[in-house]
């Protein structure tokens, strides 16, 4: 298990915070759509473009968010940003119309993604020796935060009533607001000073570009978990619907329990390509196995999909880890908000495509979708060994040993270099 409390005051406020945070994640995640549709009386498919809208707004946002709080005071960034999450989600309770609801959700998604871009200069700066591992452990809390926050959405689901989803969204209101106001027991987190270049340095960062490109194609894996695997379940395999909880609960306890174990040994990118690599392959065998669940005995087809839950969870440590480790260690000191808000465009692109591109392999070929799938994945992960090494080159690191992060070659100081981590 991991540490349950962090070692420093500051980390133990940023740890607050971001579980107070999860858990209204948790509550909207669980049963957002479901307001919208049963309570707001919203069609389907008007929710799922707006949604969709609220994505593709929310790329830009979180570039503009962290170079804002690499420029300005990160944590004041930081803290607006979820301000204006909880104002937003605050506006859900007036979205019975269409033009509502789309303005509140896009500024609620906006604000997440931008609060994510904002957050990695304080993490930078209070996350000891190596922030990447504080970010693993971050994402333990993520998912304490989440479940806790699940647990409150199903009782708001199971009552059905008005008042019980309005309650879910005051209490999603109540829980951004707090997490902004533990925030003023952080110390201040002062800019880092210009190293001069062009003002986007990340946005002509070729060799960054690549590895965000990398991820966004490894993150579709989350929705495999989401929306793949439930929908397989159900129309293909004789497994017992109830599983599907199941599923979510494996991959909830691993994660909790083993992220930041995983994340200690990758410390390096070279640990992170080669992370990226075994997690392609623990992808290619999680599909594998799901893909012979059809067709077989109940027993059988319950037994192959949580083995195949438990290798795609061991996967998705690896893949998390590789990300942390490569986000951080390739981005320079004075811009790591702006490069961080970059790297998330992958994940944020998965977001809006790796559903309609799963249920169209997985669902909608089948078994023969399923190894498609799997396949991408794995040459995603032979790939990310290649854009590291050219990464790394054009930075000017040596083949191995402690990385020394220069600033990229788009805008590389005239003198000196900084260390990751610092």
């Amino acid at each position: 298990m991991p540490q349950l409390v962090p070692d420093t005051g500051p980390q133990r406020v940023i740890a607050a915070s971001n579980l107070v945070n999860t858990m209204g994640s948790g509550l909207y995640l669980t049963a957002g759509v479901l307001y919208f549709t049963l309570a707001m009386h919203l069609p389907a498919a008007q929710v799922g473009l707006g949604l969709g809208a609220a994505g593709l707004v929310s790329l830009a946002v979180g570039i503009t968010a962290g170079h804002l709080a690499d420029r300005r005071e990160a944590r004041g960034v930081y803290a607006a940003t979820l301000v204006v999450r909880a104002a937003a989600t605050g506006g859900f309770l007036l979205a019975d119309r269409l033009w509502v609801f789309v303005l509140t959700v896009c500024a609620a998604t906006a604000a997440q993604a931008a609060g994510l871009a904002a957050r990695s200069p304080i993490i930078r700066r209070h996350g000891g020796d190596r922030p990447q591992e504080f970010r693993a452990y971050l994402r333990a809390v993520t998912n304490v935060g989440i479940s806790l926050g699940a647990l409150g959405a199903g009782w708001a689901v199971q009552a059905g009533t008005l008042t019980a989803y309005q309650l879910l969204v005051v209490g999603n209101t109540v829980a951004f607001a707090a997490s902004a106001a533990l925030l003023v027991l952080l110390p201040p987190v002062p800019p880092v000073p210009d190293a001069g270049g062009p003002r986007w340095a990340a946005l002509r960062d070729r060799p960054y570009l690549l590895l965000t490109a990398v991820d966004g194609v490894m993150s579709i894996q989350f929705k495999v978990l989401t929306v793949a695997i439930p929908l397989w379940l159900v129309q293909a395999t004789s497994a017992p619907r109830g599983l599907i909880a199941g599923t979510m609960l494996v991959n909830t306890v691993i994660v909790i329990a083993l992220q930041v174990r995983a994340s200690r040994g990758v410390d390096s990118p070279a640990a992170g390509a080669r992370a990226y690599r075994r997690a392609g392959v623990a992808f290619l065998v999680s599909c594998a196995l799901v893909s012979l669940a059809a067709g077989t005995p109940a027993w059988a087809a319950t037994t192959l999909v949580l083995t195949a839950v438990v290798v795609h969870t061991i996967g998705e440590l690896w893949h998390a880890a590789a990300g942390f480790e490569l986000s951080f260690a390739l981005a320079p000191e004075h811009a790591t908000g702006q490069y961080l808000g970059v790297f998330g465009l992958g994940a944020g692109l998965a977001e809006g495509f790796g559903p309609a591109l799963l249920i169209a392999l997985c669902v909608g070929w089948g078994r023969p979708g399923w190894y498609v799938t799997g396949a991408l994945f794995a040459l995603t992960g032979l790939a990310a060994p290649l854009a590291v090494r050219r990464a790394r080159r054009e930075r000017g690191h040596p083949a191995s040993g402690t990385v020394t992060v220069a600033v990229a070659a788009a805008s590389r100081p005239k003198a000196g270099a900084r260390r990751a981590g610092s």
